[in-house]
């Protein structure tokens, strides 16, 4: 089985580099330009190695939430930065490795070496891997914050986050796991804790998501461990707050 990895990066020059470091110990790249669309690719697949351009907006959010994957599914995570960025604010977003902007061949195969021994192989040919899903969350007038769902059902979806949350009544929406069909509307965060986990309540949903809800749950996908409206141990409750 291949040693596979996702490429957040727009530099050709760099993308040059790392495609000819990568190509020398047989690992298969896949290049995308954005973060979201790097933070969905980290939900629907696996990937062994995870490269992050730290120029680019909202890298250190995607070293973080691919440092909150379970331990099977956690890449190994290399931050490239240049004159901008805080060598130690990259290992505290998640990096593992650092790759030093311009890159240089030499640089990135000795430190794509270091890294292989932490890296798994992709499991896409054998072990059929947990399809897992990001929900949005917007707090007022920020920028959308990812997090990934833990659990779903009727009533709320528990998620983690790269971040504790905020008591708030907020717009939401999310892919149904293994489907198209997306779910929108407002939820309230009933409870949190310190390393990012919530429970979120649906307030309002559009009749639509209702009902591609509902058909989800009648279809047998009622595996949730733990309802989303219940707070688990040593989670700080929360008080709701409108906006």
């Amino acid at each position: 089985m291949r040693l596979n990895a996702l490429l957040l990066c727009r530099e050709h020059q760099c993308l040059r580099t790392l495609s000819a470091g990568l190509g020398e110990l047989g690992i298969e790249p896949d290049v995308c330009a954005s973060a979201p669309d790097a933070l969905e690719l980290l939900a629907q697949r696996y990937f062994s190695a995870l490269v992050v351009d730290f120029d680019l907006l909202s890298a250190a959010q995607v070293a973080r939430m691919a440092r909150l994957a379970p331990p099977e599914r956690r890449p190994v995570v290399f931050a490239m930065i240049g004159a901008r960025t805080d060598v130690a604010d990259s290992f505290q977003s998640g990096a593992n490795f650092v790759l030093y902007k311009p890159l240089a061949l030499a640089q990135v195969s000795r430190s794509l070496r270091a890294g292989r021994g932490f890296m798994q192989p992709d499991r896409r040919r054998s072990t059929r891997l947990k399809l897992e899903t990001l929900v949005y969350l917007r707090f007022g007038d920020a920028r959308a914050l990812p997090a990934i769902v833990l659990d779903l059902n009727e009533e709320g979806v528990a998620i983690q986050a790269a971040d504790s949350l905020p008591s708030a009544q907020l717009p939401l929406r999310f892919i149904l796991p293994g489907t198209s069909h997306l779910i929108e509307g407002t939820g309230e965060v009933v409870w949190a804790d310190e390393n990012g986990r919530a429970g979120i309540l649906f307030k309002e949903l559009s009749a639509s998501s209702r009902r591609q809800l509902k058909n989800w749950m009648a279809k047998g996908n009622k595996k949730a461990a733990t309802r989303p409206t219940t707070r688990p141990q040593k989670a700080r409750a929360t008080v709701s707050s409108a906006h």
